[in-house]
């Protein structure tokens, strides 16, 4: 399953947003991805999603996969909604 989401927090996935991002996708099981710029990064790990340099108004794509796939998807494109 995949999701296009933007990233509308003016400083992009920062530090601070990252951190919560990969906090929340550790609470799967699925395999959480983001796809960004013909690279793929891991949303499990900080440094991964520190190294994709997502900035404001950047879209990403997001694949979930595994059992608890639409639950991690709606959760995490909700925090990523939510993000100001």
């Amino acid at each position: 399953m995949q999701k296009r989401l933007v990233i509308n927090n003016e400083l992009g996935l920062h530090l601070r947003p990252a951190g919560e991002l990969c906090t929340l996708a550790m609470e799967f099981e699925s395999k959480i991805t983001i796809h960004f710029r013909d690279r793929e990064f891991n949303a499990k790990s900080l440094l991964s999603v520190l190294s994709a340099c997502v900035q404001s108004g950047d879209e990403i794509v997001m694949e979930f996969d595994g059992l608890d796939e639409e639950e991690a998807a709606a959760r995490i494109s909700a925090f990523i909604d939510g993000m100001r």
